[in-house]
């Protein structure tokens, strides 16, 4: 009887883990050099694909580390048609090393957390954006961490902390979409609390739109609080986002972003960023336009 239930339960963890998805997958790697020479390897495969590329990124303080992002219009329409915080996902990122190495953002990962429940009706086009980006950059071993799909249906690190579509997110409210868009690009334009837009992605006919924001106040900088956790090879979690859906400017809670970027992130880890939380809420509302607000949240 002790057998069968040992035999059971390693058949059950072994078959919980096959399933399990990560957030990045391994590309084919290119020719070494600087990153910037990579990264345009990268632009070029990924255009030769039918992808258009609207931004590269490279962390102040983090040498020989970059990310290109690109857009794909079959995906852009199914995120339209979504709607609200699945905004997120119309950037597609891909993480590159001055080595030559390649990873990209897994979309059977990312779009179960993005979609939720539409996540089944839309898992078509997901399957399709997954096989171009498989023939255009490769097929690798995942990487990043996993997670079970079904937990990211609905994502939270932890019980008690933020999904999605927490009511933190909300930073801002103006009087038209056009209004919030408009604010959200000046102060980028700016540099409000250091920071500098990366890429942006606005479809007026659906009143959605998301801007990358690089994040480059010294200690809190993008290069700096990836390294306390250990994560460059995951650089494709970057950059931070910062999102208009019709009237409202949002951001997505770093306890649930950071946590989805980084799912192979201990709580130990975690913990050498326990402020970054509350510094980001404070940088995006710089960014949306709103007062500076501490909202008291941290890894603890």
């Amino acid at each position: 009887m002790i057998l069968r239930w040992m035999t059971a339960w390693v058949l059950l963890v072994f078959s919980a883990s096959a399933w399990a998805v990560s957030p990045y997958i391994q590309g084919d790697p290119v020719a070494g050099g600087t990153v910037q020479a990579v990264a345009a390897a990268v632009e070029a495969k990924l255009k030769s694909g039918g992808f258009k590329v609207i931004g590269k990124y490279f962390p102040k303080s983090l040498a020989g580390y970059g990310v290109v992002i690109a857009t794909d219009d079959a995906m852009l329409g199914e995120v339209g048609s979504v709607g609200g915080p699945a905004v997120l996902g119309a950037a597609i990122r891909v993480g590159v090393k001055a080595d030559g190495s390649v990873a990209y953002t897994n979309p059977d990962y990312w779009y179960r957390a993005y979609f939720r429940k539409a996540f089944d009706n839309k898992e078509g086009a997901v399957k399709a954006l997954q096989s171009r980006l498989q023939g255009v950059l490769g097929a690798g071993k995942g990487q990043g961490g996993d997670e079970l799909p079904g937990n990211l249906t609905n994502y939270r690190y932890m019980i008690g902390m933020e999904r999605i579509d927490s009511y933190k997110n909300k930073l801002a409210e103006y009087g038209s979409f056009a209004e919030a868009v408009k604010t959200v690009r000046e102060n980028l334009a700016k540099g409000v609390s250091k920071t500098t837009k990366v890429y942006e992605v606005v479809m007026p006919d659906r009143k959605l739109a998301v801007f990358g924001v690089a994040m480059n106040d010294s200690g809190n900088s993008d290069g700096e609080w990836i390294k306390k956790i250990d994560m460059q090879d995951s650089i494709a979690g970057l950059p931070y986002e910062i999102y208009v859906i019709d009237k409202v400017v949002g951001s997505p809670h770093g306890r649930f972003r950071i946590a989805l970027a980084f799912p192979d992130v201990g709580m130990g880890q975690f913990m050498r960023i326990s402020a970054l939380p509350n510094t980001i809420v404070e940088t995006m509302s710089a960014v949306a336009g709103a007062e500076k607000t501490s909202s008291g949240d941290s890894w603890q």
